[in-house]
């Protein structure tokens, strides 16, 4: 099983930049790679999901943030750009083998998620 851990959170202003990383024990070729958020009291939705050449992404990030993989780095990124309140909350990748970008897609489990970081927002 591959083992995950995040960085990057931190405390910005609106309208600031964060990138989260999270990085791999093992190379993550073809597979699902997603970043969720867990706001205080709501329920863990998904930010964005790749795989391979595949992403796509909550329609309440959709132009703001980017994710990315460096293969060679065995290290998935989340750009943040833009950044506001309601984007406050412990953001965690996980990661799943699949064998196409459906299976992906329709995947709600995950066998490896890392520790989460904290990205807090002020107005």
């Amino acid at each position: 099983q591959v083992r995950l851990a995040e960085s990057g959170g931190g405390s910005v202003q609106a309208g600031g930049s964060l990138r989260l990383s999270c990085t791999a024990s093992a190379y993550l070729s073809s597979y699902c790679l997603n970043w969720f958020r867990q706001a205080p009291g709501k329920e863990r939705e998904l930010v964005a999901r790749l795989r391979l050449s595949n992403f796509d992404y909550a329609s309440s990030v959709q132009g703001r943030f980017t994710i990315s993989q460096d293969f060679e780095k065995k290290t998935l990124y989340l750009q943040m750009n833009g950044l506001k309140p309601e984007d406050t909350a412990i953001y965690y990748c996980a990661a799943q083998w699949t064998g196409t970008w459906s299976e992906c897609q329709s995947r709600t489990d995950f066998a490896s998620w890392g520790q989460g970081t904290q990205v807090t927002v002020s107005s």
